[in-house]
């Protein structure tokens, strides 16, 4: 059992040892993407959405002047396709390819096998410190990695304020509100609370790890694109949930074998991006991100020569990213970057 019995933990703590535990976690002992997994992701849907991310980062690259060098950092490669297929697609451009530095920041040992086993390349190197990338421009990409992140949630109730803790009592988990302070939870969320904010949800890990990277894109240049589930409006709402078998699950069953997620409050994000002084913020749907990428030609052109059920399977592929009753709409598409660079493309 995660915690013993008569105690309790914070509820990030305790996503954190369901997902992350070095022997029982989630993410560490299981490959959760796929038709036998829990969940799956836009790159195991369609090459196409790769390749869309390919050309958006050569594009990046020539609008920050075509650097020697520069950094490109995945985090969190899931099983290695989109770094599998932007290694693959960059050979038909020499320059950005013989530019490029690549990065995987996994912290699960099980993916990273698998992503070494699926990527051969002796440009791809694995980090666990993002400050052990080079002093060169870098862009960060981040695919389903931040909603995968534990998270705190605080709530106002009577002019109280309490932090969502998980108790195990008798043997059963429950959730159970524990008083706190709004000068506690200003310390955890790094900002100050206004009156009118009744609930928050949000990832201290997650601004952590954003504030090194504004730091490296600050220092070096380049810039963070970020492609998650979410939503973007200043009042937030609960949207913790467990994910099995591409199901919703109970959130006290299956734990280390069921996937963790939340929603991004990508309002928040822009906030917390901008104090980090990466004030120039790009926000679309994924439907409208891949469509001014092309992806609807590229489909065009893929598809030319093949039978007619070769090419159903292409577009059934595509209308799952961009159909706004699938991923198009529910999934968004948020980049940041300095100022100065002011770079529009699929935005």
């Amino acid at each position: 059992m995660i915690l013993k019995n008569n105690s309790k933990i914070s509820l990030d703590k305790f996503i954190d040892r369901a997902l992350y535990d070095k022997s029982k976690g989630y993410y560490i002992k299981n490959n959760p993407i796929g038709k036998e997994g829990d969940f799956i992701t836009s790159p195991n849907i369609s090459v196409m959405f790769s390749e869309m991310i390919t050309i958006w980062l050569i594009a990046f690259w020539e609008k920050l002047g075509h650097p020697k060098k520069i950094n490109i950092i995945e985090l969190g490669a899931g099983n290695g396709e989109m770094m599998y297929q932007i290694l693959r697609s960059i050979d038909n451009f020499k320059k950005f390819k013989s530019s490029a530095k690549f990065y995987i920041v996994e912290k699960s040992p099980l993916l990273k096998k698998i992503q070494k086993r699926k990527i051969s390349h002796n440009n791809l190197t694995w980090i666990n410190d993002l400050n052990k990338i080079s002093n060169n421009p870098s862009i960060f990409i981040a695919n389903e990695f931040f909603d995968a992140l534990p998270i705190k949630q605080f709530v106002k109730k009577k002019n109280i304020w309490y932090e969502k803790f998980v108790n195990l009592k008798n043997n059963e988990l429950n959730f159970i509100d524990i008083k706190t302070n709004k000068f506690t939870i200003e310390k955890a969320i790094k900002q100050r609370i206004s009156k009118s904010i009744n609930f928050i949800e949000c990832s201290p890990l997650a601004f952590k790890i954003l504030n090194i990277i504004s730091k490296i894109v600050k220092k070096c240049n380049g810039g963070i694109l970020i492609i998650d589930y979410g939503y973007d409006k200043k009042k937030m709402f609960n949207t913790l949930q467990s994910v099995k078998n591409h199901k919703k699950n109970n959130f006290f069953k299956n734990i280390y074998k069921s996937d963790i997620t939340h929603m991004i409050n990508f309002n928040y994000y822009k906030q917390k991006l901008k104090n980090m002084n990466l004030d120039s913020i790009k926000f679309v749907t994924q439907r409208e991100f891949l469509l001014k990428m092309g992806i609807l030609e590229r489909a065009e052109i893929i598809t030319k020569n093949l039978s007619f059920s070769k090419k159903a399977k292409v577009y059934l592929r595509l209308k799952r990213l961009i159909d706004k009753k699938e991923m198009g709409s529910l999934f968004k598409v948020f980049f940041a970057t300095k100022k100065n660079n002011n770079f529009n493309l699929g935005f």
